[in-house]
């Protein structure tokens, strides 16, 4: 959430700057409930006012004998008619609040203009792609040969969109997870946390996914406001929720691995083949929580950590900027990093890492205490994957890929495979498929 403040003061400004977001703001409307908020705030304060001076009056009376039922019928009038002005102030309060909740967060001025992802910069380039001497096969066709990726039963049990993954495949997907684990606690100082999957209702308003996103949320059928996380990056931040922060607790990082629940109500029909865009995968999610002045040299160090485990792996990537008008609702700037899939014979999205400033702090209440003015400020939050385990796990299947369909262990894998240096055809999947048919 933007500052209320600042929002008031420099609206036409701010209309400006949200226009490269694809965001118009409705200046007339904001005028509006802004003039009603005004004359209802002033209104009460001559109320309260008129209702303070009956109640001296009355005293007064009281104390002189005198009868005082003509100044007490003035004061039950006077406060029904506060009450009124009370509840039209509520209201008033409320719509702008859902009106402030609905505005994406400023970009950063570095952020390039543009209204797609073909605006978007690319920064850099990383690895070598490699050359195959035999046709490339996607992640999907090497799973299905291997007998270990079964989309057809994941959809006999849970429908589009999901899959079963078995025996070595499994095991890959596992030890990926577990090797981004150890490097980001033992290489890059992040503090593993075991996160709740459910999280309630403002909890994801904190971090940006509510009002805006509830379609792609997987709301549960439970009397209590209870979600699906969509990304560890929720729990993981509303750690500060309603926080005020001392200084030497700053910076905090943060990792967790989890499951990730989205509809993808906005993508029917998009990357339906594959493990690409599923309802239900795996990330490992960074968070940092810091002051404002450290939070661009953060989100550095952030995406620097997220591409580590890309180098160790020996895949090749980009890195990428994200133009204003494709990045994410909280992100002041967001850095893209694309790995290489060969089946595809692109870049995709492996990893995004964010600084939403204090966009996320101002919504969720989270605090420091500024030592240089001793008072309460907002934080600032910078959130991004170290990896996505699922796409990492398809970048691997496919640039390790050998000529008969089997699949090289790279090598930093190994000691969380007990060693094994090569995924191929089990004997007894043929056996099973048989007897399965």
């Amino acid at each position: 959430m933007l500052d209320q403040q600042y929002l008031r003061k420099k609206y036409k400004v701010i209309a400006e700057q949200l226009i490269p977001r694809g965001y118009t703001l409705d200046i007339e409307y904001f005028e509006n409930l802004e003039s009603q908020r005004k004359s209802i705030q002033t209104e009460t304060e001559k109320a309260r006012q008129k209702r303070n001076q009956l109640s001296k009056q009355i005293g007064i009376a009281k104390s002189a004998g005198e009868d005082a039922s003509k100044l007490l019928a003035k004061v039950q009038g006077t406060r029904s008619e506060l009450q009124s002005l009370e509840n039209q102030f509520q209201r008033i309060q409320r719509e702008l609040h859902d009106f402030y909740s609905g505005m994406p967060n400023l970009p950063h001025e570095t952020v390039p203009l543009g209204g797609s992802e073909e605006d978007n910069k690319e920064i850099r380039r990383v690895g070598e792609i490699r050359e195959f001497s035999f046709e490339v096969k996607d992640h999907v066709t090497l799973g299905e040969r291997l007998g270990m990726l079964d989309f057809e039963l994941a959809g006999k049990l849970s429908g589009a969109r999901f899959v079963l993954m078995r025996n070595q495949l499994a095991a890959l997907h596992r030890a990926i997870s577990q090797f981004m684990l150890r490097v980001h606690t033992h290489e890059h100082g992040y503090e593993e946390i075991n996160l709740p999957f459910i999280v309630k209702g403002d909890v994801l308003y904190g971090t940006g996914q509510l009002p805006k996103f509830e379609d792609d949320q997987f709301h549960l059928e439970d009397s209590r406001d209870f979600y699906l996380i969509p990304t560890a990056e929720v729990p993981l931040t509303n750690i500060v929720k309603d926080c005020i922060v001392e200084a030497d607790q700053l910076p905090m990082q943060f990792v967790a691995h989890t499951p990730c629940f989205r509809r993808e109500a906005g993508s029917y029909g998009k990357d339906t083949r594959g493990m690409i865009r599923q309802h239900q995968f795996e990330k490992v999610e960074l968070v940092h929580i810091v002051t404002p002045e450290s939070s661009y040299q953060t989100l550095e160090r952030l995406t620097a950590n997220a591409e580590r485990i890309l180098q160790m792996l020996e895949l090749p990537y980009r890195v990428i900027v994200l133009c204003t008008g494709d990045m994410g609702f909280s992100a002041a700037k967001t850095y893209d990093i694309e790995v290489w899939l060969p089946g595809q014979q692109k870049y995709r999205e492996i990893s995004s890492c964010s600084n939403c400033e204090d966009f996320q702090a101002r919504r969720m209440k989270a605090r420091w205490r500024n030592p240089r003015t001793n008072r309460p400020e907002p934080l600032h939050t910078l959130n991004g994957s170290g990896l996505a385990v699922g796409r990492t796990f398809i970048a691997v299947m496919e640039n390790y890929q050998m000529a008969d369909g089997s699949i090289e262990v790279p090598d930093v894998l190994r000691p969380f495979m007990n060693g094994l240096e090569v995924i191929e055809v089990p004997h007894w999947t043929v056996a099973y498929k048989t007897a399965c048919t």
